[in-house]
């Protein structure tokens, strides 16, 4: 794997990890007055799952670039990693800023079937690659039962 690669990578994947901090406030009066399931993990787990999500991200990212055999499937994998990286980023927005949790199920829904693709693209280019994303769909399928269950329990919000 190409180290500028990886750099290029993860200055695009903290760039997202940053933006998506920016705008999440778990100790707002108003996500702390939503209901909220009882399987929902601790505030504190969040950024401890998200950190090695967002390097694994990165970390496939890079190597399905270097490993993409032409050029038409290099741009194919980053046009579908910036519109996952822009999707990803997106949601924090919705639900805490806009406050907004069907609107931002909407948008996770969206954002699941660009993880899908972008599970595709990068399996295509290398295989360690796609296996690197799997946890990102399982974090992000939590997200989204997660994310339905407070857009149920808050019916007015």
């Amino acid at each position: 794997m190409n180290g500028s690669t990886l750099v290029k990578t993860g200055l695009a994947t903290a760039v997202t990890a940053t933006a998506g901090a920016l705008a999440t406030d778990p100790d707002s009066d108003w996500y702390r007055s939503l209901d909220k399931p009882a399987w929902q993990p601790p505030p504190a787990a969040f950024p401890a799952v998200w950190t090695p999500l967002y390097a694994s991200i990165a970390f496939a990212a890079a190597r399905a670039l270097d490993a993409s055999t032409s050029t038409a499937q290099r741009s194919r994998f980053r046009r579908a990693y910036g519109i996952n990286l822009a999707l990803n980023a997106g949601w924090n927005a919705l639900f805490f800023q806009a406050r907004r949790p069907r609107l931002a199920l909407a948008e996770l829904i969206v954002l699941n079937a660009a993880n899908v693709l972008l599970l595709r693209r990068a399996w295509q280019a290398d295989r360690l690659a796609g296996a690197a994303l799997l946890p990102y769909l399982a974090w992000t399928g939590f997200a989204t039962g997660l994310n339905a269950a407070i857009a149920a329990r808050n019916p007015g919000r």
